[in-house]
């Protein structure tokens, strides 16, 4: 219902719709669009009113509702069915959740704030209220369960996307974090589930930090995260962010399942700043160092070392700092 009344305010512009008008068109009685309009209220919206003329909508608030959401999101089917949380755990644990008790693909779940979030290699994943976009998307792929992690590459590239859109240059570092000057701006988690030779679900659980001012962070990661607001000099809408993530996404999605994920990766090699550095590679009882020389057809990381050529598929990858001479 709530839904109905904005749209009849948006199509109205800057004026005004009658109490009766808005009554007859759904159906309902002034009293109920009465309360609803005291919950659009609530919930952030600037509707004014007047005893003669009715209502109209003044301004939307930058929250990560539904409706403002997918108003103005032209995706065929990612965003077409969003959940969304004043504060969760994990948009990833609820999504799962939801992808197992058959939620549609292109679910999305969204929360204004996480009380667990995580990353990668188990990291914790600063999720203030308000402050970024938290979210997790349910994807049913057709390909082979061993293509699944390339998703967490399309992922980077589609949030990539959507900097650029914003005139901001996004720098991923392998296979998945997005930089800006050494410090992490967006963090992604990819999980799957799946049989022998069929994938069940896929959820990207996706961190982006917008709006964090550097006095927001918490004193032990100041000096390894940041966000989109510093780098840009000012904030940004979250909510139309958003739908450009959400658009390249779907659009990104959608080429590697007509064409395969080749395409993707060679965007993906656009974008990163791990090619060509001097890297250490931390994995699973073992720690080694070499140059980056690209990814393979897999997404691996492939890595010159003293002894030859290495391929690292999980693992902590960071860049060398160069020393001065």
């Amino acid at each position: 219902m709530r839904s109905s009344i904005l749209k009849l305010l948006r199509e109205a512009g800057k004026g005004y719709v009658s109490g009766e008008e808005i009554a007859g068109q759904l159906g309902v009685s002034r009293t109920a669009v009465w309360k609803h309009i005291q919950e659009l209220r609530e919930a952030g919206y600037d509707i004014a009113s007047h005893s003669r003329s009715g209502y109209s909508l003044r301004e939307a608030p930058d929250l990560l509702l539904p409706n403002e959401i997918q108003h103005g999101l032209t995706t065929r089917f990612i965003g077409k069915n969003i959940v969304h949380y004043e504060e969760v755990s994990s948009t990833n644990i609820e999504a799962k959740r939801l992808a197992a008790d058959g939620a549609p693909e292109g679910t999305v779940v969204v929360s204004e704030a996480q009380n667990t979030g995580r990353g990668r290699m188990e990291r914790g994943f600063f999720s203030p209220k308000g402050k970024g976009i938290w979210f997790s998307v349910i994807l049913r792929p057709h390909f082979l369960p061993q293509e699944a992690p390339k998703c967490t590459l399309l992922a980077a590239v589609s949030v990539a996307r959507a900097m650029e859109k914003f005139g901001l240059k996004a720098d991923i570092k392998w296979p998945n974090d997005i930089l800006y000057e050494g410090k992490k701006l967006v963090g992604i988690l990819t999980e799957m589930n799946a049989e022998m030779d069929r994938i069940n679900y896929v959820v990207i659980g996706t961190g982006i930090n917008v709006n964090i001012m550097p006095e927001d962070f918490p004193e032990d990661i100041r000096s390894v995260a940041t966000s989109l607001a510093i780098m840009k000099g000012e904030k940004l809408p979250r909510v139309a962010f958003f739908r450009e993530v959400l658009t390249a996404l779907e659009e990104l999605y959608d080429l590697a399942r007509s064409k395969g994920f080749a395409p993707v990766l060679d965007e993906w090699r656009r974008y990163t700043i791990t090619l060509g550095q001097e890297v250490d590679v931390i994995g699973i009882n073992e720690r080694f160092f070499g140059v980056a020389a690209d990814i393979d057809t897999e997404g691996a990381l492939l890595v010159d070392t003293p002894e030859g050529r290495r391929r690292v598929l999980a693992g902590d990858v960071s860049i060398r700092t160069k020393k001065r001479t």
